[in-house]
């Protein structure tokens, strides 16, 4: 099934990212980089061919390294340079105040 125009609607502003990913659906469990996120979701480059429409489990860090955030979503767009995620419930973290993003950490910080 397609998704409408309105569906394609993000709630919350993304932005750029470069987060490793650990993540699990039917197709296996897999590492990958976080290309772009957001509050209510994420885009994940990959090779790799995922389903759309099924559940996706995710843990990365967002705010600082040593801490882990594990969210549950699902896959809504699958292409050849990676897949979208929309998430269950937003994180409260990353939702924009006063039209600013909150900072977040990026594996070249390391």
């Amino acid at each position: 099934m397609k998704p409408t125009a309105n569906q394609n609607q993000r709630r919350f502003p993304r932005r750029a990212a470069f987060i490793i990913a650990k993540y699990s659906v039917r197709e296996g469990t897999y590492r990958d980089i976080i290309k772009n996120i957001g509050a209510t979701g994420v885009f994940i480059g990959t090779w790799r061919r995922i389903a759309e429409g099924q559940p996706i489990e995710l843990r990365f860090p967002v705010f600082e390294f040593e801490n882990q955030l594990k969210v549950a979503g699902r896959v809504v767009r699958s292409d050849r340079k990676g897949f979208s995620v929309v998430f269950d419930r937003p994180i409260d973290g990353l939702i924009c105040k006063e039209g600013h993003f909150p900072e977040i950490v990026h594996e070249s910080n390391r």
